[in-house]
């Protein structure tokens, strides 16, 4: 049998309602559409992120939002529900209702307890989604830092000198990424941040301080495992660069192997080094193997021995007649989004072997979506017979 609740209590008499029983309903006198409040589906690991305030909506007027907490991206999809939803406020707003309701002289017994504001024709959902990082690049793009500007020194702050610059709060507001995502993605770029803006170094700028440094390893008789940090910086800032250049340049190209508090020791990455020469060698175009092997192993520095396994997603080989030849192709070059990534992948080559495709996805994270179900969406594989290699071409 059901039981009567009595007495307007608002939100919470329907918090504690037990089952079989019922509660009065009528409309609040502020009832109506109320397109300002939207309802929210939470899961319950989110709740602390939400409840502490330290979650935010990011995108631009022409983007869909998407919900950030600090290490993570949301993307905030509408779902509708055949069910009527009824929106009530919590007891301390439903009071007007109830002072209206006893100046109205109503001394019935059975009282509305539950008045409604908004009868809610469904409620917006988080699926968590990859950072949208790839607006990132294309801004940093805008404005790389290079050899003329370090030149003319110091630039006055104004409208002029700024345009094509972030600051961290700048890409904040336009990128959608948590903050973790963010700086992760900022490292993944080799950004720097110069004068209080995030920017992108200018290869052939990055190439002349790598010369400068390997030059002065030999001159010094540095060992290129065991750099130590005050002397590399102090030799490339007599040599013109500034500190804050040499440091990024042992970021990019080395790997932190001693920080003490009197001093910091830098070994360079073999991969790093390799990747840099070749890139510098194939940008004039596709070379012959044989040449670019060539070059490629006189301009890496001694004891580090270049192997072709090193540049693996930097570079493409195809037959041409009786010879091969290399050109550059570069993963960081290429969208984070699956469907573009895959298209462009496709346009290079309509058919991929695995071995060549997959260090060109192997960096793809797609939440909820394996490697196996994203080969399955965006191709087609086939396999001849079970001892030969699977070949993929486009869904």
């Amino acid at each position: 049998m059901e039981t009567k609740q009595t007495g307007s209590k608002g939100a919470e008499a329907l918090l504690h309602l037990s089952p079989g029983s019922s509660i009065s309903v009528a409309y609040h006198p502020v009832f109506g559409s109320h397109d300002d409040v939207i309802l929210l589906e939470l899961d319950e690991k989110l709740l602390p992120d939400v409840l502490n305030e330290r979650v935010i909506v990011r995108g631009q007027p022409d983007e869909d939002a998407v919900l950030c907490t600090p290490s993570k991206t949301y993307a905030m999809k509408f779902v509708g529900t055949s069910n009527s939803v009824l929106l009530v406020p919590p007891e301390n707003q439903s009071k007007s209702y109830e002072n209206l309701q006893e100046s109205d002289g109503n001394h019935d017994d059975e009282k509305v307890v539950a008045p409604v504001i908004k009868v809610v024709p469904g409620y917006m959902e988080l699926v968590e989604v990859a950072p949208r990082l790839d607006k990132l690049k294309s801004l940093l793009l805008e404005n790389p830092y290079k050899l003329e500007e370090y030149d003319a020194g110091d630039f006055e702050e104004n409208e002029e000198s700024r345009a094509g610059l972030y600051n961290w709060n700048d890409l904040r507001d336009n990128i959608q990424a948590s903050d973790e995502e963010l700086k992760s993605g900022l490292q993944l770029l080799s950004a720097v941040e110069i004068n209080g803006y995030w920017r992108l170094v200018h290869e052939s700028y990055m190439n002349m301080i790598l010369e400068m440094l390997l030059r002065n390893s030999v001159l010094n008789d540095w060992p290129l495992d065991a750099l130590n940090e005050d002397e590399v910086v102090n030799m490339l800032e007599t040599d013109g660069f500034s500190g804050v250049l040499a440091r990024h340049c042992l970021h990019v190209y080395g790997v932190k192997v001693d920080d003490s508090m009197h001093s910091c020791t830098w070994k360079l990455d073999k991969r790093q080094v390799c990747i840099h020469f070749a890139r510098e060698i194939l940008r004039g175009g596709k070379r012959k193997l044989e040449s670019f092997i060539d070059e490629w192993r006189r301009k890496t520095p001694d004891g580090m021995e270049p192997t072709f396994d090193l540049l693996e997603g930097e570079i493409l080989t195809e037959k041409l007649g009786i010879e091969t030849w290399v050109s550059a192709f570069s993963v960081s070059s290429l969208p984070s989004t699956p469907a573009e990534r895959f298209s462009i992948l496709f346009r290079e080559r309509p058919r991929w072997e695995w071995k060549d495709l997959q260090p060109y996805i192997r960096d793809l994270k797609v939440p909820g979506l394996s490697a196996e179900g994203l080969l399955l969406k965006y191709t087609r594989r086939t396999q001849p017979s079970s001892d030969t290699e699977p070949v993929f071409s486009a869904r």
